[in-house]
């Protein structure tokens, strides 16, 4: 063997293996709080929610029409008395005997009414409401809300690590929930790398020094993170040195329960996150067999003895590639399932879509691709033509991704299995 051979590198690791390691490696905070209903959108719910009340509370009329007994209208022409009039939110009387009583939706049903007729099968005796001639011979049960047909006394709502959306909380509020416990925040540090980074409106276009790009991952990542509930530091770009790199990591960790960088997690001479990390802390994975993407790094940080209850424990470290669409899709992939879980949210899997490909990717790649594409008129997908890791054009114009298996090419017509962003952006 050549004494002077560079060491052989470690085999890549597989997308599904490294998020399965990740997930492993994340106890979720534990830290509560209260929030009203109206301010918990998104956060994780920390305890069942238990129903102390049916909903609805009683049997009510699902339409604007007349409550009647099915028994007394056997066929149309039946004309009954109004001998009531019920509005939502006030109390019935029993329905007398060959009687209909005038109801609006959301009104109780009154005792001995079984059925609803809506006001455009009706029509009026004499122009008055005294009396109505019914059209159409209702069904016992026809447009009547039954009491806790919605919500059971004793149910479970919503369970513990839900992610509230706003159907969430209505259902919160129609138990009567004015506040919610909440699990708290993340507490994410974020910070780029790079001394070719410059931040928008710092220097204009035509002043760009040779090789300086505007810095646009540090907008959509603090973006992601603001959508999944965390409360972000912005430590803005930290230039390619070791110390600087160095100091950074000491800050965040010491108040954070993550870090996540992009940018510098190569091999090259000027990537200083990777043995930084390791030197204050350690780091667990490194590359993944995923296109875009590959260069991504997980691992922890020492917290300062001085930091509190929280230098029990080290601060998670994640380290993104520094191409936005590499960066992007990571996050979508493995940093999204690493917060929800982080927050004691349930992680749900991948549940792609089987669409026809508009397009055909006559080359295999060795690794497991995103491809980004967009649904057409047709039920299809088309290809963006430029899948560069550095076309962040791509993920604006498509609106999701094509997950194909390593070694697989995709011919005109092929199922593949296809990502929304919609799914994988909330």
């Amino acid at each position: 063997m050549n004494a002077s051979a560079p060491p052989a590198r470690a085999p890549l690791m597989a997308l599904d293996a490294a998020l399965t390691d990740l997930l492993a490696r994340v106890v979720p905070l534990s830290r509560i709080e209260t929030v009203a209903t109206f301010e918990a959108d998104g956060r994780v719910l920390a305890s069942d929610l238990v129903s102390g009340l049916q909903v609805p509370p009683q049997d009510n009329s699902s339409m604007d029409g007349y409550a009647v007994n099915a028994a007394d209208v056997t066929e149309a022409g039946k004309v009954l008395a109004v001998s009531q009039r019920i509005a939502a939110g006030h109390a019935a009387e029993p329905l007398r005997p060959g009687t209909c009583a005038r109801i609006f939706t959301g009104a109780p049903m009154p005792a001995g009414a079984d059925a609803v007729v809506m006001q455009e099968d009706t029509r009026e005796v004499g122009g008055n409401l005294h009396a109505v001639h019914i059209d159409a011979v209702p069904a016992s049960g026809q447009w009547v809300r039954r009491a806790g047909e919605d919500v059971t006394r004793g149910a479970v709502v919503l369970p513990r690590g839900t992610r509230l959306s706003p159907a969430g909380l209505g259902l919160a509020a129609s138990i009567g929930c004015a506040q919610l416990p909440v699990m708290v925040r993340p507490r994410v540090a974020l910070f780029s790398t790079g001394d070719e980074l410059v931040m928008p409106g710092e220097v204009a276009p035509q002043d760009m020094k040779p090789g300086a790009i505007y810095n646009s991952n540090r907008f959509f990542l603090r973006t992601l993170l603001q959508r999944l509930g965390c409360e972000v530091s912005d430590l803005g770009i930290v230039p390619d040195k070791r110390e600087l790199t160095l100091a950074a990591l000491k800050t965040a960790a010491d108040h954070h329960d993550l870090i996540l960088t992009s940018g510098g997690v190569s091999v090259g001479e000027e990537d200083h996150i990777k043995p930084s990390v390791q030197l204050l802390g350690s780091l667990d994975l490194w590359q993944i067999a995923m296109k875009p993407g590959k260069p991504f790094a997980y691992g922890t940080v020492r917290r300062d003895a001085g930091a509190g209850a929280d230098a029990a424990l080290p601060c998670h470290f994640i380290g993104l590639p520094g191409n936005p669409v590499s960066s992007f899709v990571t996050f979508l992939l493995l940093v999204r399932p690493f917060l929800l879980r982080l927050q004691g949210a349930e992680v749900p899997g991948l549940q792609p879509v089987k669409l026809p490909a508009h397009f055909d990717l006559p080359r295999a790649d060795k690794r497991r691709e995103f491809l980004r594409v967009r649904r057409n008129a047709a039920g299809g997908l088309d290809l963006f033509p430029n899948q560069s890791s550095g076309v962040l054009t791509s993920a604006v114009w498509g609106d999701g991704l094509v997950d194909n298996p390593a070694g697989t090419t995709i011919a005109r017509g092929d199922l593949v299995s296809y990502l929304s962003f919609a799914d994988l952006l909330f």
